[in-house]
């Protein structure tokens, strides 16, 4: 009796170490993968779906601007080439009207800027959301004990990049998710929910 529950102990340590052995080996090599988020915004259908978005949002603000800039420019060369013949009364309206263009000028072209910064913000957090959403399914998916962003790595084994498997991902998805329709320009931004 002795000798067989001996053998049975040694069976269930001979299992036991062996378990242990393998947990060992598989801590010893975790499956590490690395993604470019940067090629992921750009390259994917969602990221390329902003881009086509937010030029669209903003072409029409931006051909109106360089119009304007245009316009300023033509008053400027006006008041240069015709200044010495103009009287001072002219001259002095000639000078105001420049100075009030280009201040409207100046005013416009930074709420344009402001508005296509607070926007692509907006998109780009999206898609970040989207981006890492998929990366997440990808390695757990693929059994990946850890995944880091490229811009964080000092050395890269073109192996573990999976950059191209989760872009290919997105692709099957399809831009739809991420493009968002820009917001009617009339419409006053969304105040953020108070807690």
């Amino acid at each position: 009796m002795n000798v067989a529950i001996k053998s049975r102990v040694g069976v269930w340590l001979l299992v036991a170490g062996g378990v242990c052995v393998s947990f060992t080996a598989a801590a010893a090599e975790p499956k590490i993968g690395v993604v470019d988020f940067q090629r992921l915004a750009i390259e994917s259908p969602q990221g390329k779906a902003v881009m086509e978005s937010m030029r669209a949002e903003f072409a029409p603000r931006e051909r109106t601007l360089q119009a304007q800039g245009q316009a300023v420019k033509a008053k400027e060369e006006k008041l240069q080439k015709d200044g010495a013949t103009m009287t001072e009364d002219q001259r002095a309206r000639a000078e105001k009207e420049l100075r009030d263009g280009a201040r409207d000028f100046e005013r416009a072209r930074g709420e344009l800027q402001d508005d296509e910064t607070a926007r692509r913000n907006e998109e780009l957090s999206r898609l970040q959301r989207t981006i890492v959403e998929e990366v997440r399914s990808y390695g757990k998916a693929q059994g990946f004990d850890l995944i880091l962003a490229q811009e964080g790595v000092i050395y890269n084994a073109s192996a573990s990049d999976i950059t191209p498997a989760v872009l290919t991902a997105l692709q099957a998805r399809g831009g739809a998710s991420a493009a968002t329709k820009p917001p009617a320009p009339a419409a006053p931004p969304a105040k953020p929910p108070t807690k």
